[in-house]
């Protein structure tokens, strides 16, 4: 407190003010999708590809959440020669291979490790081991994990699962 006085005037006493101090949100949601975020990523062109083709990205851009396990262009240019074509002339069968790897809810990579399978979106499960370091989703090494979206998470993962024919 500070008290000032000038002659034969009143004595001013000026009290300390408050400070507001206003906090940021310490972590907001990112804002995008878990496909805009794989369409600004650059290793994922054949997947965004193949969803536009499924009429996916509508639903995966929604509000989840969802976690991808997103295989990579590399991924799916290691299928067997015609795979991928034969897919994309058969929109049902893509679609089918396309929710398979997208499972309801935000499972971390923490998640991920105490599981041993997981249902996915299509309706079958994916068989999910761990040795060691690695994670394999049914023959998928995942490569990245826990890309964080504002509608769920990615995992990326080296090769593209095919769900078991019924």
């Amino acid at each position: 407190m500070a008290s000032f006085a000038c002659g034969d005037e009143e004595e001013v006493v000026l009290e300390p003010t408050a400070v507001e101090v206003v906090e940021e949100v310490a972590a907001e949601e990112p804002a995008q999708t878990v496909v805009d975020i794989a369409v600004a990523d650059g290793r994922f062109t054949t997947l965004v590809t193949a969803l536009g083709a499924a009429d996916l990205v509508g639903v995966l851009s929604g509000e989840g959440p969802f976690t991808v396990f997103a295989p990579t262009d590399d991924a799916f240019n290691n299928l067997p020669e015609g795979t991928l074509d034969s897919l994309l002339a058969d929109i049902p069968a893509l679609t089918d291979v396309l929710l398979y790897h997208v499972v309801s809810g935000k499972v971390m990579a923490a998640d991920v490790v105490g599981l041993d399978s997981a249902e996915t979106v299509q309706g079958s499960s994916v068989g999910i081991s761990v040795m060691g370091e690695s994670v394999m989703v049914d023959d998928a090494n995942v490569i990245i994990t826990d890309i964080e979206g504002s509608n769920g998470v990615i995992h990326v993962i080296d090769a593209v699962i095919i769900p078991a024919a019924e």
